[in-house]
Order: C-alpha cells, then sequence, then structure tokens
C-alpha cells in the first residue's frame, strides 16, 4: 500500500456517522455537482470520473454511513479500499464506466471492447499521449468480455504537468478499432483536473 495515498484521509479526518448524517443531505448536491464537473463523456457509451479527494472522500463517509461502520478497523478498512484511487500530484485517476442501457447490446458490446481500458489515452497539448495503466488492483475481464467498470491511471512527465497547470488544451481518447473516440476536455474540468497535479 503506497502510504501517501493514505495522508490525505485519515480516519480523524472523517466525519462520526452522526455528523455525516446532519449534512449528508444538504451535502448532496454540491457532491453531484462537484463528480459531474468531474465526469468526461467519451463517445455515447463510455464515462471517465476523475477522482479526487472530494469524491473519496464523499465515497468513504457514503459507505461508513450505509453499512454503519463505525469501529476502527473498519473504518480504515474502507479508506485502504478507496486510498488507490486518490491523485498522487503525478497523476489523474478515473473510474471508467461502459454503459449500454439494453443488456443484449451491453453483452455484445463488452464482448467486442476486450482491451479498451489499455487503448484509453490523455494527449496534452504538445506532447505524446498518455495510455491508461489500467486495472491495477485486479484483472477486470476474461477471454469472452471485458468489464463495464475499469480503474485507470494517467501517468504524466514534468512537462506534461506543467503545460496543463499553464492551460494547455487537453484531449482524452480511445484508440480500441471497436471504440476509436475523443474529445477535447472543457475548461471548467480541466481547471478542476489541473489543480490534482503537481509541478
Amino acid at each position: 500500500m503506497n502510504t501517501s495515498n493514505t495522508r490525505t484521509i485519515d480516519p480523524s479526518s472523517l466525519l462520526t456517522l452522526e455528523a455525516y448524517a446532519k449534512i449528508r443531505k444538504s451535502g448532496k448536491a454540491q457532491a453531484i455537482e462537484h463528480r459531474k464537473l468531474r465526469n468526461v463523456h467519451l463517445g455515447d457509451n463510455m464515462t471517465l470520473q476523475f477522482e479526487d479527494e472530494a469524491t473519496i472522500r464523499r465515497q468513504i463517509q457514503e459507505m461508513l454511513f450505509i453499512e454503519k461502520i463505525f469501529d476502527e478497523e473498519g473504518i480504515q478498512g474502507e479508506i485502504d479500499a478507496y486510498a488507490p484511487l486518490l491523485p498522487e500530484g503525478s497523476n489523474w485517476k478515473a473510474t471508467v464506466l461502459i454503459e449500454y442501457p439494453d443488456p443484449h447490446e451491453r453483452k455484445r458490446e463488452l464482448s467486442r471492447l476486450i482491451g479498451v481500458e489499455d487503448r484509453l489515452y490523455v494527449e496534452v497539448e504538445g506532447h505524446p499521449r498518455v495510455y491508461a495503466i489500467a486495472d491495477e488492483d485486479l484483472d477486470r475481464e476474461n477471454a469472452e468480455k471485458t468489464s463495464a467498470v475499469h480503474f485507470a491511471r494517467f501517468e504524466f512527465n514534468k512537462a506534461q504537468r506543467e503545460a496543463v497547470r499553464a492551460g494547455a488544451s487537453v484531449k482524452v481518447g480511445c484508440d480500441h478499432t471497436n471504440y476509436p473516440a475523443h474529445v477535447s476536455v472543457p475548461a471548467e474540468t480541466l481547471a478542476s483536473l489541473a489543480g490534482d497535479l503537481r509541478a
């Protein structure tokens, strides 16, 4: 476990179940807006949800609340489960959702999209593409199909990080044969994502 992940969120920084219950509803709209701001839709059927300290903190608090976890070991277990999704200053981390409303279409497309998670990339203006390092915790596909959920890390070098922080344009894309797509990251989303990077 990379301990640099867990320094941002430790048990003492979390709200108690009672305190969270009081702000859970009032904070929901803000949490949803923040989540939407950090979503990038790639084509019609894929969304990259870029995680940060706020999204992960909310997720941990939700899990503790729903599961009624209040013992020290249980709380640390939830933190440890989600800590790998926290960006570390040199990278962006995203939950990748592949969504097809029709179950038959979903089954067919997931079989056509084997390996798609490794063909996701971020392209900073003037720099080479950064391909996703996907599903480091466990393999999420088999010979028949890929998963509808993946976890991706995009690791940037110093020049790329500085370019993003200086306002360079950024594209997110996929060059899988069966899902070619790319999109420019909107300015407000990029401003939020730039805050994840340190020079």
